[in-house]
């Protein structure tokens, strides 16, 4: 059966329903095997990478005239959806969030034919990986402070500077990066570029270690005198903040998708661990400091699901979602931490221990507050949108 939906949540259509199950089905049979050693290794899954995108998760919202399904975004959040209640893999589900929201978006929506004729059907085929190269050592949330320069010679640009947070780094084949043209115009001297993985001067000169989504690598990129032809621009020069903001829009509305079903998973695991253990001769479900704790984890779930749902509805509408998708991305970011933090209290001691796998749930979490936009940064978000 499909994941039951909260109250609130408009129910999804049966074709949504069959592709939810579907992803259920197919994350419980090729995702999350040996996720303990590899949580431990920080080892990327590229077998289960490739058995998505042969399932056909990396191209869902690309048209079909460029190597994708055609697919909804309410479509894709309820598949998203369904792999993370499949799967405890979340680090794959947020390596492909990171490939389709940060990459390949940005290449549909504002690429040149023939950037889309190269690149799209590798990217929706999970040929390639795809990276977002925009962070940097001093410029995080204030993305718009950026350093790495491009500098114009001719019918070709020259970038020199380091990215940092870059997911997917270890295993990209092509990345969106972004530099000024000229520091002294602000936002309005970013440019985006697609940046291929073996051109010369780009390296990734680091791992980054991580607490949490340690199966997804992450890495320092070196742009160091690389030459980048016109022909890869990403839009207009001086235009970059838009492909960004566009990026992050998608990325804030649906990056927590999988987030959804990972919350139903652990309030399954949850109420079925209060029912069976027993504490003071009784199921300790009896007791309301954890009967409470659990109606918590019920309510958050619910009212998370109809803010990430709003965002599939708007967008497929052709609509706005900036503000929505802050509202969303601050919401289930926060509710996810908590809880993982109230399910750890539910097994005790035993989601102290790693065998159980609660603990790596509550490290999983915890980047949601960050990547993406800081919680505060969504909140500063929203507040302007209501005039603050």
């Amino acid at each position: 059966m499909p994941l039951k939906k909260g109250p609130g949540t408009d129910e999804l259509t049966t074709e949504q329903q069959r592709l939810q199950q579907g992803a259920i089905d197919f994350a419980q049979a090729k995702l999350g095997e040996n996720m303990r050693e590899r949580d431990y290794a920080e080892e990327f899954d590229r077998d289960g990478w490739n058995a998505c995108a042969e399932f056909g998760v990396l191209g869902m919202p690309v048209p079909a005239e460029h190597g994708g399904l055609g697919l909804g975004l309410t479509d894709l959040i309820a598949v998203m959806e369904g792999l993370g209640y499949g799967t405890t893999d979340l680090g794959l589900l947020f390596s492909m969030h990171a490939h389709m929201w940060t990459n390949v978006i940005p290449i549909l929506e504002f690429g040149t034919d023939e950037q889309r004729e190269r690149y799209l059907p590798k990217l929706c085929g999970g040929d390639w990986i795809g990276a977002n190269a925009a962070s940097e050592p001093d410029a995080g949330s204030d993305i718009y402070g950026l350093r790495t320069k491009a500098e114009k010679r001719g019918d070709e640009y020259v970038l020199n500077g380091a990215k940092i947070y870059v997911s997917n780094a270890q295993v990209a084949d092509v990345f969106v990066a972004y530099a000024t043209v000229n520091p002294d115009l602000g936002a309005l001297g970013i440019t985006a570029f697609i940046v291929d993985r073996d051109t010369p001067g780009v390296s990734v000169s680091r791992k980054m270690e991580k607490m949490g989504l340690r199966t997804s690598p992450m890495g320092e990129v070196i742009f160091e005198d690389c030459v980048v032809p016109e022909t890869q621009r990403l839009g207009r020069e001086g235009r970059g903040v838009h492909a960004f903001e566009c990026s992050m829009e998608w990325e804030r509305g649906c990056i927590l998708a999988g987030c959804l079903g990972a919350m139903q998973r652990q309030l399954e695991r949850s109420v079925a661990h209060a029912q069976q253990r027993k504490q003071f001769g009784q199921a300790i479900g009896k007791f309301q400091a954890v009967s409470h704790r659990i109606t918590d984890m019920k309510v958050r779930l619910d009212t998370c699901r109809p803010l990430v749902y709003r965002i599939g509805r708007l967008k497929d509408g052709g609509k706005s979602a900036r503000t929505e998708a802050a509202i969303a991305k601050l919401h289930v970011s926060e509710s996810f931490v908590t809880s993982s933090m109230d399910a750890m209290r539910v097994f005790g001691g035993y989601g102290y221990m790693v065998e159980q796998e609660i603990e790596r749930e509550l490290r999983d979490a915890m980047g949601g507050v960050f990547y993406s936009g800081t919680s505060d940064i969504q909140r500063n978000i929203i507040a302007r949108a209501m005039g603050l």
